[in-house]
């Protein structure tokens, strides 16, 4: 537990600390990104401005600003700042905090900011042991989170605290970021005569995917090496690119979503781009095999019959081959899948069915297809009058299968697309023939009677 950000200590400690602790922004003015939070009349701005101060969880990824939002907000605001962080500390010391917070709200009418960084890593007990002291007012609980807090915040802590969204840093704000390293001679590389290529600055913006923190450590490892910094040089630095990429994280879910939005898109590119980044950030490729083969029933059906063939032959590639080499066949399904026809008729038309389940309750099977393994199902007329279809020309009959009270719905609606477009002309021709067949038969059944 440490007491933060008392300023003349800082400026001076600032000195032995790496390049992107020391170009923190200490105001509001020199933060950059997240415009939609410190924007003019926005949200946060508005907070800091009027000493509105309340609880907060800070949402985003690593390096977009979680940590120096919560020391401008110090700094902006007249409140005692206590972090700590919950990879290191338990309830214990929230209990500690609370008391010591109690004592200065009681005799100076201070209030204390608790600065909870990484909170998704307290357990759903000891976030309970936030509860009280953020619902009675004697912390002003600020938590900074790289996780969904809908997934990893218990709900009576959320409903107590308003969830700030932070994004990326866009390629422009670190542009920003880096050139303010540059120019900046107390605590940048203003004074050291630094020269930076052209394109090894790009690669370092690109390269850093959005966090500012990767971009200074890389730069700052760069400096040390040499005053004249080429594309070599930042690949040296950084050896690969971050993808932040966590497996068990929304990172994990997005990717796995452009993956598949770009498949039924019909984009292979797109599909092989989240397919690679998956696969170099260790994601399991069992989990990618299945989402193969759920894919090739949702979105291609019958329009191409192979692809639930080819995708279920890759998960047993997976399974046989293993990685590295499975890849390939990741790949190889991938991009058939991107490419084939596409038809979501057969995954639609189970939709359609279970809502009217919902909504229906369905007569009783109708006797002539239930099946009659006994003398006494029999009796009651089970299976009789049944035609087999294969008794008959091209192995069809015109019959209804269907519940009396459902006899007239219609599921499955083939599109046009591959395949499928045969299967539609076909079961459109055999709909028409039995309800006209169906039809004449009722009529001279009427005519009878």
């Amino acid at each position: 537990m440490t007491n933060l950000f008392k300023n003349e200590e800082e400026l001076e400690d600032l000195k032995y600390k790496p390049l992107a602790d020391r170009m923190r922004p200490r105001t509001i003015d020199d933060f950059v990104g997240q415009e939609h939070l410190l924007g003019k009349n926005k949200l946060l701005s508005e907070i800091i401005a009027h000493d509105k101060l309340v609880s907060l969880i800070l949402w985003g990824p690593p390096g977009c600003g979680k940590t120096t939002l919560a020391r401008l907000i110090y700094m902006n605001v007249n409140v005692n700042f206590v972090k700590f962080s919950a990879v290191l500390a338990g309830v214990a010391e929230v209990r500690k905090i609370t008391a010591e917070a109690q004592k200065m709200l009681n005799f100076s009418g201070k209030r204390t900011v608790l600065f909870v960084d990484e909170i998704h890593r307290f357990n759903k007990m000891q976030q309970d042991a936030f509860l009280p002291v953020v619902e009675n007012g004697t912390i002003i609980l600020i938590g900074a989170t790289t996780e969904n807090p809908s997934f990893e915040i218990i709900t009576p802590l959320l409903s107590r605290c308003r969830v700030l969204r932070l994004q990326p840093l866009t390629e422009d704000d670190i542009k920003t970021i880096i050139e303010q390293v540059l120019n900046n001679e107390e605590f940048g590389f203003g004074g050291y005569d630094l020269e930076i290529d052209d394109k090894a600055f790009e690669l370092l913006i690109t390269f850093s995917g959005g966090d500012a923190r990767i971009a200074l450590n890389a730069l700052e490892i760069a400096a040390s090496l040499t005053k004249h910094i080429t594309t070599e040089i930042i690949e040296q630095s950084l050896q690969k690119k971050a993808l932040g990429y966590d497996k068990s994280g929304d990172a994990h879910y997005d990717t796995i979503s452009a993956f598949i939005k770009s498949m039924r898109g019909s984009d292979p590119d797109a599909a092989i781009h989240y397919l690679a980044r998956m696969l170099r950030s260790g994601e399991n490729p069992r989990f990618i095999a299945r989402r193969l083969i759920v894919f090739a029933s949702e979105d291609i059906g019958n329009a191409d019959p192979v692809a639930l063939m080819l995708a279920n032959n890759a998960a047993y590639a997976v399974e046989f081959v293993g990685p590295p080499e499975c890849h390939i066949n990741l790949a190889h399904a991938t991009t058939y899948l991107a490419c084939a026809e596409k038809s979501n008729a057969a995954c639609a038309s189970l939709g359609a069915a279970m809502r009217d389940l919902d909504e229906i309750t369905p007569d009783p099977i109708p006797l002539h297809l239930r099946n009659a393994p006994t003398k006494l199902m029999k009796d009651f007329d089970y299976s009789k009058g049944y035609k087999y279809p294969h008794d008959f020309p091209d192995h069809w009959i015109p019959e209804y299968y269907l519940p009396e009270n459902m006899r007239d719905k219609i599921y499955y609606n083939p599109s046009s697309q591959g395949r499928e477009k045969i299967i539609k002309q076909r079961i459109e021709k055999l709909r028409q023939i039995r309800e006209n067949s169906l039809e004449s038969t009722e009529q001279t059944e009427d005519d009878e009677n």
